[in-house]
Formats: structure tokens, C-alpha cells, sequence
């Protein structure tokens, strides 16, 4: 899977720059942040069922460059103890993309989309969308996958008793069914929508 996603990230690199250098030190840099040992959801292979899943959507994304680079970057700083992780990781994409010529505008894109995962708010930006159904395609995944999620998630959040943990848990998942639509695009909304719904009350019903 590793393997995978470096090819991914060494192929989209190469449209922008051919500094070998570089291109090992930002892969590195990625490998290692999403590695931690702490990281029980949050991880590679979190980045690798994102691309995965819209690999099938890929005719309806403008910028697919753009929505690989967010997605690369969108969880490289993440602490369950921090309130701006979001904002951290967009700053870092914004620093190592410039060094790679992207352009300004595309990487203004990058960060507003790093951004827009923070609230999950619906975006006027189409492709946006794409990235933020994309980042929460687990919750409409069957019981089994979705359960696996809970408890991982549970673990990344171990720090905290029960007591703190289940009603945060709870007003996370309340805020996802104050949404018309938890997902903003036709093809993951008739994928997923119904099935994230059960599987939220369900998660809700057991705290």
C-alpha cells in the first residue's frame, strides 16, 4: 500500500518539479506523519481509501493535481488534543508546494480545501465537495468497516476518560445529521448517504 501512494505522490511531484531531493524529503516527511504510532485512523491508509474512492469520480474533479496535494497533505499535523490542525497542515502544504512551482492560485486551492475539512461545510467549489465526501466516505461504509472506525478513532482519542470522550463523540456526530446532506456530491450522496445516517443514530444509541 506504501509503495502505492509514494508512486502516487512521486508521479504528481514530477509534473512540477524534478528535484529528486526534495521529492524524498516531502515523501519522507509525509511516510513519517501519517506512521505515528498514535495514528490509529489518521493514517496512510486513510489517504490511500480517499484516492481509492474517487478514482470513480475522477471525470467530475477539475483539478485532480490539486485534490491529490490536499489529500497528501490535509492530515500531516494531527493531534486529538489541538483545535488547529487543519490550519497547520494547510500551512505546510502551502511552504513545500511553492518550492515546487505550483502555481499561487493552485496552491491557494490546496489550502482552502485543507481548510474546508476542518467544518465539512458544503463548498462552492465542486472539487472541494469531492474532497470532503471523499475524507468522510467511512461513515457510510457497512457496520463491520464503520465499527473498525469507531474504535480506532476511540484509540487516537485514548487520552481522554469516557466521561470527556462520549459526549465529544456524540456532538460530532449530532453536528454530521444537523446536515441536509452529510455528502455534497450526487455520486457519493447516492453511495453513501443513507448508510452514514444508520450508522451515526446507531454509533449515538451506543454511547
Amino acid at each position: 500500500m506504501n509503495y502505492n501512494l509514494q508512486q502516487e505522490f512521486s508521479n504528481l511531484l514530477a509534473k512540477y518539479s524534478d528535484n529528486k531531493i526534495l521529492e524524498a524529503e516531502y515523501w519522507e516527511e509525509i511516510e513519517k506523519a501519517y506512521s505515528q504510532k498514535n495514528r490509529y485512523y489518521h493514517n496512510l491508509s486513510h489517504l490511500d481509501n480517499m484516492i481509492d474512492e474517487l478514482q470513480n469520480a475522477k471525470a467530475e474533479i477539475y483539478n485532480w493535481d490539486s485534490i491529490l496535494f490536499s489529500i497528501f497533505y490535509h492530515d500531516i499535523i494531527y493531534k486529538s488534543t489541538s483545535k488547529d490542525n487543519e490550519e497547520k497542515s494547510a500551512n505546510i502544504a502551502a511552504n513545500r508546494l511553492v518550492k515546487i512551482n505550483v502555481d499561487a492560485t493552485q496552491i491557494d486551492q490546496i489550502y482552502q480545501q485543507i481548510l474546508a475539512t476542518k467544518s465539512h461545510s458544503k463548498s462552492i467549489d465542486s472539487d472541494t465537495n469531492y474532497l470532503l465526501d471523499a475524507d468522510l466516505s467511512i461513515l457510510g461504509k457497512n457496520w463491520n468497516q464503520y465499527e473498525k472506525y469507531v474504535n480506532q478513532i476511540r484509540k487516537e482519542y485514548s487520552i481522554y476518560p469516557d466521561l470527556i470522550y462520549k459526549p465529544g463523540r456524540k456532538k460530532v456526530l449530532e453536528h454530521f445529521l444537523t446536515f441536509e446532506e452529510i455528502y455534497k456530491t450526487e455520486y457519493f450522496k447516492e453511495k453513501f448517504e443513507k448508510q452514514a445516517r444508520e450508522n451515526i443514530l446507531k454509533e449515538i444509541n451506543l454511547l
